[in-house]
């Protein structure tokens, strides 16, 4: 019997269950064929577990709790002091720990073993993990990120390294080198520049050894972290600096901070404005070649972004069609219908295609030591990828959230807060024109290297990709590159999930050609025909 309420029973049928206690990873087809073409070891990586305890109900509240009560700022204690704390639900704790121990902060940082396939297995982690609560993820990514920037400096690198490969997690506010564990934030734009961190105004002076910084950060992402890679203008120039919680004597360092950002979404993760007076700092790297320094871990944050675009994609898309296998409306089941079933095969291609894309990119970071080409391959793909990626997530998760109805837009269920993560992976790390203009660096960089990518992508596609090929070669040597950039870089982030899906499913790089590549511009999920591969594409969600 359903309760009463005012006089009236409430109905109790026709209502989808929870979607909880849920294999993340056995359950999604496309992702376990994607890691096995990276050539992961599926019984080693114990990534169905993984799936299991991220899927549970369990973790799945931990999420929800995260994000209903979001981290606060304590500016001072109660006897008037600098604090400058940043104080998490229990929640927020638990997920780091969870993540930590699997390793998300730190397998791409370790020793590259020949024939190691880590990169591939802590994306396929990744992918899982961001589905349930995304903003945990923030330092977790940066963290994991941090050894290419700190590798500018050997002794820093060096010191720092074991603490970031410790598989712990410690929370407490004390010196870095009295924990066994640490996380690294970053603090790049200022108020004047944003993404022009060349116009950043904050000082850096030597003082003997070390250098102490003064100005401020607009945006100081993970500020719990027990260091911080910011950008300062030294003498030399623009410089990347690594600045500590502690001082080497142990005192607290010079950060102080100002608030914290009220954000659209992301609102477990903490981001603050902070101001520097004559901050404790490390050099990395050489004066002047900061934007260099930084870039070589702008290439690992930006296979996050991607990655984690492809998984929030991915786990709309389960929401829906899980709501759609439940829920009946006049008379029969919705994923019976065949306008609901035209939409929800048009975003499983997508999806499909971004999933099998972003592991292609993985695979390439796995095998960059060892093969010039797939090195050559992720310079050229990273930024085009995210791009993709990262742009089409908000469109995708708001139709996956319309599919749900009323219920998607209520923060009952997870979808809203999925909705409000959406945009983030297309401004962190570089937003759209940013990365597009990236991808152009690269190829005027080494033409002949980028031209080999691109026709290598054109070969595994036939013809329609040699057609796409030339179009994207032409436009970013063309005089007004700048203004096609955008276009050349989604047609070639295109090329790449076509050639990925072609050593997936012939049949999904099919579709994929005549919808995605050849096929009128469409602006609305459901309007293209893939009657022929839309029961095999419905058959392969939650199987």
């Amino acid at each position: 019997m359903g309760l009463v309420a005012g006089g009236f029973e409430a109905a109790s049928f026709n209502q989808t269950p929870p979607f909880e206690n849920i294999n993340l990873f056995e359950t999604d087809r496309a992702l376990r064929e994607a890691v096995v073409r990276c050539g992961v070891d599926l019984t080693a990586s114990r990534l169905s577990a993984f799936g299991e305890d991220f899927g549970s109900a369990g973790t799945i509240r931990l999420g929800r709790l995260a994000n209903e009560d979001p981290p606060r700022l304590r500016i001072v204690d109660a006897a008037g002091n600098r604090a400058d704390e940043v104080e998490f639900h229990p929640a927020y704790h638990a997920l780091m720990q969870k993540s930590m121990a699997a390793g998300l902060h730190c397998s791409a940082s370790g020793p590259n073993e020949p024939g190691s396939r880590r990169i591939s297995e802590r994306a396929a982690r990744l992918y899982m993990a961001t589905q349930i609560e995304a903003g945990h993820i923030c330092p977790l990514t940066m963290t994991n990120a941090s050894a290419a920037a700190l590798a500018a400096a050997p002794q820093v690198h060096a010191a720092w390294l074991p603490h970031i490969l410790s598989r712990s997690y410690d929370y407490e506010m004390k010196p870095w080198f009295e924990k066994r564990a640490v996380t690294l934030g970053m603090g790049m734009t200022e108020r004047q520049g944003g993404t022009d961190v060349r116009a950043n105004i904050s000082k850096a002076r030597l003082r003997g050894g070390h250098y102490e910084i003064s100005g401020h950060k607009w945006f100081l992402s993970a500020p719990m972290s027990d260091a911080f890679i910011v950008l300062a203008q030294a003498e030399g120039g623009l410089t990347a600096f690594l600045m500590p919680r502690f001082r080497p004597d142990g005192s607290v360092n010079a950060l102080r901070f100002q608030r914290l950002k009220d954000k659209l979404g992301n609102r477990s993760n903490a981001s603050a404005e902070v101001e520097f007076d004559e901050a404790y700092a490390d050099r990395l790297g050489p004066e002047g070649e900061g934007v260099r320094t930084i870039l070589a871990m702008v290439q690992w944050t930006r296979l996050d972004c991607a990655v984690s675009s492809a998984g929030q994609m991915r786990y709309g898309l389960a929401m829906a069609i899980h709501h759609a296998r439940h829920r009946s409306v006049f008379g029969r089941p919705l994923e019976s219908q065949p306008a609901m079933r035209a939409v929800l095969a048009d975003l499983a291609l997508d999806c499909e295609a971004n999933t099998a894309l972003v592991f292609r990119l993985a695979r390439a970071f796995d095998l960059a030591q060892s093969d010039a080409l797939e090195a050559a391959y992720a310079r050229l793909m990273t930024p085009a990828v995210k791009y993709l990626a990262a742009k089409m997530a908000p469109a995708f998760i708001y139709e996956t959230l319309e599919c749900l109805g009323g219920n998607g837009y209520v923060e009952d269920l997870p979808m809203a807060r999925l909705y409000r993560e959406a945009p983030l992976n297309a401004i962190w790390e570089g937003c759209g024109t940013v990365v597009a203009l990236d991808v152009l660096r690269v190829f005027r960089r080494d033409r002949e290297k980028a031209g080999t990518v691109i026709d290598g992508l054109a070969r595994i596609c036939g013809a329609p990709g040699k057609a796409a090929a030339c179009a994207i070669k032409q436009a970013l040597d063309s005089q007004d590159c700048e203004s096609h950039v955008r276009s050349a870089t989604e047609k070639l982030a295109r090329l790449g999930a076509l050639a990925a899906l072609q050593e997936a499913h012939d049949s999904l790089a099919q579709a994929y050609v005549e919808s995605r590549l050849l096929g009128a511009p469409h602006a609305t999920f459901g309007t293209c025909n893939l009657q022929a591969v839309q029961d095999f594409l419905l058959g392969r969600i939650l199987s």
